[in-house]
C-alpha cells in the first residue's frame, strides 16, 4: 500500500493529522466544561447575547467536532468524549438544573446551536441517541420543539429549524411539515445563477454560501429520511448540481497556501470553508475528484494552525491567524470560532474513504494561470500560478440593494479581495475608503462610498480577457451616531450627495486595468482617487511613489508581497497610505493610490492595478480612449505582448 504522506505530496497531512488535531481542540476545550458539561465557558469577551448563550454555543460547535471525530471511527470513542456531552445534554436540558440551556423561543441565539444539536444527534444516533436515558431523550426533544412556528431570518438561519424539526419527525416528536415548506421556499429565492446564493434578499454573496446554504441542504436529504417526502427528488438533483456548479468557482478563490478569500463576514470562522467541499464528498456529489477534496481542505486546516489560530493553549481565538479581538462582531462569543468544526466534517468519513486514500491533486493556484467571470456576485476570479495568489474583482457585492445609501462594509464592498490581503476593518479608511476603492475626495479628506450601485456586469472578451463594470451614485456618509450591531452590512447616517461614477475592471494574464468615469462635475475642491491593494505586515511595508515615463505610479512591498500602481491616463498624482493596528496580517499596512485634481468629468481615466510577489516590474499595457457617441467611449487596451483589447464603456 503507498505511504499515506506520499499520497499527500502538497500538504503533507494525512488523516491522522486530522484526528490528532481534533483531539487536541476538543481537549482544550474539556478545560472549560461547567460542572455537568451543559455550558463550555471560554475566556473572552461575551457576545452581545450574554454568558449563558455563549456557554451554550461553546457546547453546540465543539459537540460538531466532537460528533466528526466519533462518527468517522463507527462509534470507537476510547477518551469518552460522547459521554461527556452526554452529560451536558441531560443537564442543559434539565428545567431544574443550574446549567439549564434557554430555550429556542426564549433566546434567539438558541435557534442555530440547536441545529448543530440535532445535526450531531443524528449523525452519532447508534451511539448516542439510542443509548441515552429515556428521560434525557424526552427532555431533548421537549427542548428542540420549541422551535416549531418560531420566525426565523429568511437567511442561512432556515435550515438551522428545518435540521431541527427533521430530527424530531424522525426521533418520534412533533414536528412541522408547512414550516420546512416554508423554509424551502426560502431557499429557494435565494438561488442566484451559477451555482451561487445570496445569504439573504441583498447582494450577499460571501463564505455562508458554502459553509451554510450548500452544506445543510445536502446533508439534510444524506442524514435524514426526507427524499420524497419532504424533499422532492427533483429538488434534490436541483441542489445536487448547483453545488457543483459552485465548488466549480470556489476552487478558483483558494490560495495555493491555504488560505480562502479574505471577503465578507464572520471570517473567525476560518477552516469552515472548506465545509461545502467535504459534504460533496460525502454525498457523492460536487464533482470534485477526492484528491482535490484533501487537498482543498487539508490545505485550509494546515494554513491555520502553522499560522496560530490554535494558540499555544489549544483554543480557537477570534482573529484570523492569531487572535485579533476587532474581528468581532456583535453576535461573536469566545465559542463562535468553533463553526469553523463545520470544516472538519471529513472526519465523520471513515480512513478507507477515497479522500483519504486517494493521491492529492493541485489546487488551480498551483497548476497554471487562470481566471473567469462570476456572474452571481459580479466577480473576475483568477489565480496564477507564480504567485500562488487568488483574488476577484469585485462589481456586484456590497450586503446591500440597488439604491442603498449606506456606507461601504469594508468587506464586501471593496472592488477587490485576495487570499494574500485584507482590507484594514478599523482605523480611517473605514470612514474614508482607500483600498481597492475609486471615490471623491472633498477639502476636508472625506471620501464617497459606492454601496447600493446601480448595475453589473462581468463578460468574457476576445483572447483571454474578462471584463466587468459597475455604476452608480456615490456619496459621502457621516456615520459618527450608527452605534446599531454590526452584522457585516456598511453604516447608516446623514448622506450628502455626489455623483455617478462608472468603474470597469479589465482583466488579462493577472493584470488588471481599472477604468473611470465620473459623469457630472462633482464640484470645486473635489478630487479624484483610485486605491490599490492592501499589504500589511508586523513591520512597516516599504513604500514608493512617483513619475514614471510621465506616467504617476504608487506602490507599498514586502519581503513577499507587492502591491503596484500605475497611471495609464488621466491620473496626475500618486502617494501610499500607511496605517497602523488596522489589519489582523499585520500591525503596518500601507496602500498605494493615484488621485486627479480637478476631476475631468465625462472622461475616461486609467490605472494598471497589480497585486504579485515578483521583484521587477510587470510590463505595463497602453491605454487609448475615443469619444464615440454621446455618453459613449471606445477604449482599447494594449496588452504587453501587444494583443489589443477594445471596449465600449
Amino acid at each position: 500500500m503507498t505511504d499515506p504522506h506520499e499520497r499527500s505530496q502538497h500538504t503533507g497531512w494525512t488523516r491522522q493529522h486530522w484526528a490528532e488535531l481534533a483531539d487536541r481542540m476538543l481537549a482544550a476545550v474539556g478545560r472549560y466544561r461547567s460542572p455537568s458539561g451543559a455550558l463550555i465557558e471560554l475566556p473572552g469577551p461575551h457576545s452581545s447575547h450574554g454568558a449563558v448563550s455563549d456557554g451554550l454555543e461553546g457546547f453546540a460547535r465543539t459537540f460538531l467536532l466532537a460528533g466528526f471525530r466519533i462518527a468517522g471511527e463507527r462509534g470507537s470513542d476510547p477518551g469518552g468524549v460522547l459521554e461527556r456531552y452526554a452529560e451536558g445534554l441531560a443537564a442543559g436540558t434539565d428545567p431544574a438544573s443550574p446549567e439549564r440551556w434557554p430555550r429556542p423561543d426564549e433566546l434567539h441565539q438558541a435557534k442555530v446551536e440547536a441545529a448543530s444539536i440535532a445535526l450531531v444527534l443524528q449523525l452519532t444516533r447508534p451511539w448516542l441517541w439510542d443509548r441515552l436515558d429515556d428521560g434525557v431523550r424526552e427532555r431533548v426533544i421537549d427542548w428542540l420543539t420549541a422551535v416549531i412556528g418560531q420566525p426565523y431570518p429568511p437567511i442561512n438561519w432556515i435550515w438551522f429549524r428545518i435540521t431541527v424539526e427533521s430530527f424530531l419527525r424522525e426521533a418520534g416528536g412533533p414536528f412541522s411539515a408547512a414550516d420546512i415548506e416554508e423554509d424551502l421556499a426560502v431557499h429557494a429565492s435565494l438561488r442566484r445563477q451559477g451555482g451561487w446564493l445570496s445569504d439573504g434578499p441583498e447582494r450577499a454573496f460571501d463564505h455562508y454560501v458554502g459553509w451554510a446554504l450548500h452544506v445543510y441542504p445536502l446533508l439534510w436529504t444524506h442524514l435524514f429520511d426526507v427524499t420524497g417526502s419532504l424533499c422532492p427528488e427533483s429538488v434534490r438533483a436541483t441542489w445536487q448540481a448547483d453545488l457543483a456548479d459552485y465548488l466549480d468557482d470556489a476552487v478558483h478563490l483558494i490560495g495555493a497556501d491555504g488560505s480562502p478569500l479574505m471577503q465578507g463576514r464572520s471570517l473567525i470562522y476560518r477552516f469552515a470553508a472548506a465545509a461545502p467541499f467535504w459534504v460533496g464528498a460525502m454525498t457523492g456529489t460536487g464533482g470534485v475528484p477526492p484528491g482535490l477534496t484533501r487537498r482543498v481542505a487539508s490545505g485550509m486546516l494546515s494554513h491555520f494552525d502553522r499560522h496560530g489560530a490554535l494558540g499555544e493553549d489549544g483554543l480557537l481565538s477570534i482573529g484570523w491567524h492569531r487572535p485579533w479581538p476587532e474581528m468581532r462582531q456583535s453576535y461573536s462569543g469566545p465559542g463562535s470560532p468553533y463553526w469553523a468544526s463545520k470544516g472538519m466534517l471529513g472526519l465523520a468519513l471513515p480512513a478507507d474513504h477515497p479522500v483519504w486514500t486517494d493521491a492529492e491533486l493541485p489546487l488551480p493556484a498551483e497548476s497554471g494561470d487562470r481566471a473567469r467571470a462570476i456572474a452571481a456576485p459580479g466577480w473576475l476570479a483568477a489565480t496564477r500560478e507564480d504567485t500562488g495568489i487568488a483574488f476577484v474583482l469585485n462589481h456586484g457585492t456590497d450586503h446591500a440593494t440597488p439604491g442603498d445609501e449606506r456606507s461601504d462594509s469594508p468587506l464586501y464592498a471593496r472592488l477587490g479581495y485576495s487570499t494574500a490581503t485584507m482590507s484594514p476593518l478599523t482605523g480611517p479608511t473605514v470612514e474614508d475608503p482607500v483600498d481597492n476603492a475609486v471615490v471623491l475626495v472633498d477639502a476636508q479628506g472625506g471620501a464617497t462610498h459606492r454601496t447600493g450601485f446601480a448595475t453589473s456586469r462581468t463578460r468574457e472578451l476576445p483572447n483571454g480577457a474578462l471584463m466587468a463594470t459597475s455604476s452608480g451614485l456615490v456619496r459621502w456618509v457621516d456615520s459618527t451616531n450608527d452605534t446599531s450591531p454590526d452584522h457585516g452590512s456598511g453604516r447608516t447616517g446623514q448622506v450628502r450627495p455626489g455623483t455617478e461614477i462608472t468603474i470597469a475592471s479589465v482583466l488579462r494574464d493577472g493584470l488588471e486595468v481599472r477604468l473611470v468615469r465620473v459623469e457630472n462635475p462633482p464640484g470645486e475642491g473635489v478630487s479624484l482617487r483610485l486605491g490599490g491593494w492592501p499589504v500589511a505586515a508586523d513591520s512597516r511595508p516599504a513604500a514608493t511613489s512617483g513619475g514614471a515615463d510621465g506616467a504617476p505610479h504608487a506602490q507599498a512591498r514586502t519581503a513577499e508581497l507587492r502591491s503596484h500602481l500605475r497611471g495609464l491616463s488621466g491620473f496626475t498624482t500618486s502617494g501610499t497610505a500607511a496605517e497602523r493596528g488596522t489589519s489582523p496580517l499585520g500591525d503596518w499596512t500601507v496602500i498605494p493610490w493615484l488621485s486627479v485634481d480637478p476631476v475631468p468629468a465625462g472622461e475616461v481615466l486609467a490605472a494598471l492595478v497589480v497585486l504579485d510577489r515578483g521583484d521587477q516590474l510587470p510590463a505595463h499595457p497602453s491605454v487609448e480612449v475615443r469619444l464615440c457617441g454621446e455618453g459613449r467611449h471606445a477604449v482599447v487596451v494594449t496588452w504587453p505582448d501587444q494583443v489589443r483589447t477594445e471596449i465600449d464603456l
